[in-house]
């Protein structure tokens, strides 16, 4: 596979992880998206307790407001996340 096969492959593999745990198998509950977000993205996003700061990520991801996060919510956070990577990477250069 290529790298971006992989990288696809990769973050699939990471929604399934969490979602399904609290309900549907298809989609994130707010405790899924909060523990997938401290386990997946600690590094980037830090280990947030802020209850209140996860409540907003989770109402803005919700763009249907099912309240839950399905996949295609879930990778507008991850694109979203890596293009400001990106920006803060070139910005170094």
């Amino acid at each position: 596979m290529s790298q971006i096969q992989q990288g696809m492959a990769m973050l699939i593999g990471a929604f399934h992880k969490y979602s399904g745990k609290e309900g549907d198998k298809t989609t994130l509950s707010k405790g899924e998206l909060k523990e997938l977000l401290t386990n997946e993205l600690g590094d980037i996003l830090g280990k947030s307790t802020d209850q209140a700061a996860l409540d907003k990520i989770f109402k803005d991801l919700d763009a249907n407001k099912d309240g839950t996060v399905d996949f295609q919510e879930y990778i507008t956070l991850v694109a979203c996340i890596t293009m400001l990577c990106n920006e803060f990477f070139n910005k170094k250069k």
